[in-house]
């Protein structure tokens, strides 16, 4: 056991989750590529990857140093619900903005997406407002 600590650096348990994730990707990976269209996730994860690191990146990290610039003691509360918001609308998007072809697959309308993305925004913003004020409170 100490042997495969030493070596690996972590314990036995810490290797098997490894290797089953791994053998998960490899999977995915696999049922991927088995489809009819599997080009088109490679240029989704490639545009993915150049939206991000040309746009969104920059555009995060010059709003958290703007933040932090001006010692703002929430800004952890302005940026938790502002990346979940943000990972909501990335992952429903096309539902958001009625763009997919969500009714003629399932036959249920898309349009409740926009105010159900903005009531959760909204509902993210005030529980962390709640959470702000109450700390500031106990503070004092």
């Amino acid at each position: 056991m100490m042997r495969l600590r030493r070596a690996y650096g972590a314990g036995p348990l810490h290797l098997l989750g490894a290797l089953a994730s791994l053998g998960l990707a490899v999977y995915a990976v696999a049922r991927i590529f088995a489809g009819a269209q599997p080009w088109n996730v490679v240029l989704w994860l490639a545009g993915a990857i150049v939206a991000h690191d040309v746009i969104a990146f920059w555009s995060y990290t010059a709003l958290d140093r703007v933040a932090r610039g001006r010692r703002a003691r929430g800004v952890n509360h302005v940026r938790v619900p502002a990346v979940v918001s943000a990972m909501a609308l990335i992952v429903y998007f096309p539902l958001i903005l009625g763009l997919g072809r969500y009714e003629r697959a399932t036959t249920l309308s898309p349009d409740v997406y926009l105010g159900r993305w903005l009531a959760l925004t909204c509902a993210l913003f005030a529980g962390s407002a709640i959470v702000f004020a109450a700390r500031a409170l106990l503070r004092r």
